[in-house]
């Protein structure tokens, strides 16, 4: 063997599967992720405390106060009126509450354009306009520039409408592309200047969006209502499949590759020929030919499925994945015997180790307590933001600028040495050093969220790993497998390997914290001009993104061999790594050819789940077609149920894939630490033995 792979495995015969006599591994990554997770915590408190959640609820006016809640004065005051909307960049900056203007409670928003000035000489409008206005505003007592000086009322009001309790402008669009709100396009500000619509869309372009998501979220929504029985159904169908094809694998694992195999070139193939006819019923029909391009963005998704276009790039989608399909299978075929024996030695190893099959529902629930912390503490953290008032004046003044309380602020002397001072709301946020420092506290908590769940998802890897290694390093199957298999290899996991573990989930978080702010900086510069910037940045997310793939399958194969020798992280994924590039062949091929497989086996799952659900919620079956619901979208509950049928086949097939990955390393390492021979005989199973053309002398002599 060269040196640059590393020596390969010498024979020691005192090795019997996963070593028991193991010492602590990674200390200082230990105690560095026990100090983050207590951190996490004080973040989480921190947050709590600061935090005011009802904020996503309730909306606040310039005062603090939540508009609607009950039992406040402002209960009959359900709405928030915006002084100036186009302060607002966008809708996002208004459900985030950091729009820097005047805000208000209002009891309904405004439905007619009209000024300051014009209310101001109209008594008739008076009391229209004084509802938006601030409490205390005497008309009879003021001027109209006195009273837009102080800020008690805004210059002007435009046709809104109400959405999530916010009045955003009634954008729309009439017949040519002109921008109209309340069908007016140009509008008096109340400051002698002409608006026109269009200026209104940096702040509120957004909003037709999402106003018209809106509408399609309420159309799902009910749709949901109406149909989630029967997503419950479908997916309990998927996890009874998967766990029928699992058990069918466990003794039929040869013939059920093949038949899996044939099956899911026959699925495509009928996807195939069900886009063909409906290209082909399409033709001749009125307005069929319209592009998807020239169609544009449409809310009733169901007209795309009207167009030939649609069926067309569904067909050759379609076709390429069969033909792709096919030619792996053409040129791989003399490989896929051999993964139907590992698959076949998983089958084996997974029946023995029951267990493992119900371990995913631990990982899915820890991973599901990581979701929910970090989500509640996101929340508290960007709800923590206060309303900060400054002193505005118009002449010199030493408390310009200053931080201000309006409830106290006429019984300071700053009004007697500034009379035309006002202390007006400035921004959101704070001057204490929680506020300071609060985009770290969010930076921490997405940070810590990658880290725990690749904790939590590493500790499912060495833990099944540690139950198949157990397996397959028993010489007399099933007599030398412990007991509790999966109980031991999670108790060697927690109690020695924790820091290994931290260790390599670090490493992994550090890759995706740069990929989720290379994505952000993405955003940034879309606007930009800089070619050479967004090639430089297009660079290093492609970069970043194979380093993260190469690291979840190096932190893989580190982790089983830190289950079976109960080295550190640093080891491990040197030793695994040498005897992967010393093995390159099998890996490229047998390892790959197993997991394309058993893609192919969630992959019919899938098929077979979302084909029913198909004719199902489409009413294409005569039988049912009375008791399938009534749906606005009958594509909504067929593509939760796809997706859920992944994710459950996925969770399944997922305990597979790593029992595959941890016999191959076996495998490999059976393959260099023995020779079949009575002193070293092979410990892979006798399937394998002989499509490697190997055999152990006892058993040869036992057949002669």
């Amino acid at each position: 063997m060269t040196k640059n792979k590393g020596e390969a495995r010498k024979f020691d015969p005192t090795f019997k599967g996963p070593i028991h006599n193991r010492g602590c591994t990674d200390v200082f990554c230990c105690i560095l992720f026990i100090l983050a997770i207590l951190g996490y915590f004080a973040v989480g408190i921190l947050a709590w405390s600061q935090g005011d959640p009802r904020k996503v609820i309730y909306p606040t006016d310039s005062r603090g106060q939540f508009c609607g809640q009950a039992g406040t004065p402002l209960e009959k005051k359900p709405l928030l009126f915006y002084f100036n909307i186009l302060k607002c960049a966008s809708p996002l900056t208004l459900l985030e509450f950091q729009c820097p203007t005047t805000q208000l409670c209002v009891e309904s928003c405004p439905t007619k354009h009209m000024t300051l000035l014009k209310a101001y000489l109209n008594k008739g409008e008076q009391e229209y306009y004084k509802q938006f206005c601030k409490e205390g505003v005497d008309f009879s007592k003021m001027s109209a520039p006195e009273i837009l000086r102080d800020g008690l009322c805004p210059s002007m009001l435009m046709s809104s409408k109400p959405f999530t309790r916010r009045c955003l402008p009634a954008l729309s669009t009439m017949k040519g592309g002109v921008v109209v709100v309340g069908n007016e396009t140009i509008f008096d500000n109340g400051e002698g200047e002409k608006v026109n619509a269009t200026d209104f869309l940096d702040a509120s372009k957004k909003s037709n969006v999402v106003v018209e998501a809106r509408q399609v979220a309420m159309r799902i929504f009910e749709d949901y209502t109406v149909s989630w029985y029967w997503i419950l159904i479908g997916l309990v169908i998927a996890m009874v499949v998967s766990l029928i094809f699992i058990i069918l694998l466990r003794y039929l694992a040869g013939i059920m590759i093949w038949v899996m195999i044939v099956m899911v070139i026959l699925v495509i193939g009928y996807g195939i020929f069900h886009c063909a006819m409906e290209y082909r019923s399409l033709k001749g029909e009125p307005g069929s030919d319209v592009t998807i391009r020239d169609l544009g963005l449409q809310t009733d998704f169901s007209v795309y499925l009207q167009i030939r276009q649609t069926w067309l790039a569904f067909m050759i989608i379609l076709s390429i994945v069969e033909v792709v399909v096919i030619l792996l299978l053409i040129f791989l075929r003399k490989r896929v015997l051999i993964a139907i024996a590992l698959i076949k030695e998983a089958s084996r190893a997974v029946g023995h180790v029951m267990s493992s099959l119900f371990y995913p529902l631990l990982t899915f629930a820890l991973l599901a307590l990581v979701i929910a912390y970090w989500a509640i503490t996101a929340v508290f953290l960007s709800t923590s933001n206060e309303q900060v008032y400054k002193v505005f004046n118009t002449t010199e003044c030493d408390y310009s600028r200053n931080t201000c309380n309006p409830e106290t602020f006429n019984t300071t002397n700053i009004t007697a040495q500034c009379p035309d001072a006002e202390c007006l709301f400035a921004f959101y946020g704070g001057e204490t050093y929680y506020h300071k420092y609060l985009i770290l506290f969010q930076f921490y908590n997405v940070f810590l969220f990658f880290w725990c769940a690749n904790f939590v998802t590493a500790l499912g890897q060495v833990t099944l790993a540690g139950a198949f290694a157990s397996y397959y390093w028993a010489f007399k199957k099933p007599d030398d497998i412990p007991a509790n298999p999966i109980c031991s290899s999670l108790g060697r996991a927690l109690r020695y390997h924790t820091g290994s573990l931290a260790f390599g989930s670090l490493i992994l978080s550090l890759v995706q914290v740069i990929r989720v702010l290379l994505e952000y900086l993405d955003q940034k510069l879309k606007a930009a001009q800089n070619r050479f910037a967004k090639f430089l940045l297009s660079c290093l997310k492609c970069c970043f993104w194979c380093l993260e793939k190469f690291i979840k399958f190096l932190n893989r194969n580190a982790y089983i061999m830190v289950a079976i020798y109960g080295k550190s992280f640093c080891t491990s994924a040197r030793d695994a790594f040498f005897l992967l590039m010393r093995n390159i062949i099998r890996v490229a091929v047998l390892d790959k050819v197993t997991d394309f497989l058993l893609f192919l086996g969630k992959l019919l799952i899938v098929g077979i789940v979302g084909i029913c659900s198909f004719f199902f919620f489409s009413g294409r079956i005569k039988a049912v077609e009375q008791t399938a619901p009534s749906l606005n979208y009958y594509w909504v509950p067929i593509l939760t149920v796809v997706v859920g049928s992944y994710l459950i086949a996925h969770g399944f097939f997922s305990v597979y894939a790593m029992c595959v990955d941890t016999l191959f390393l076996c495998f490999l390492e059976d393959l260099e630490r023995n020779d079949g021979t009575a002193e070293r005989p092979y410990f892979m199973s006798q399937n394998l033995l002989t499509i490697l053309k190997k055999s152990n002398e006892d058993q040869a002599k036992t057949v002669d």
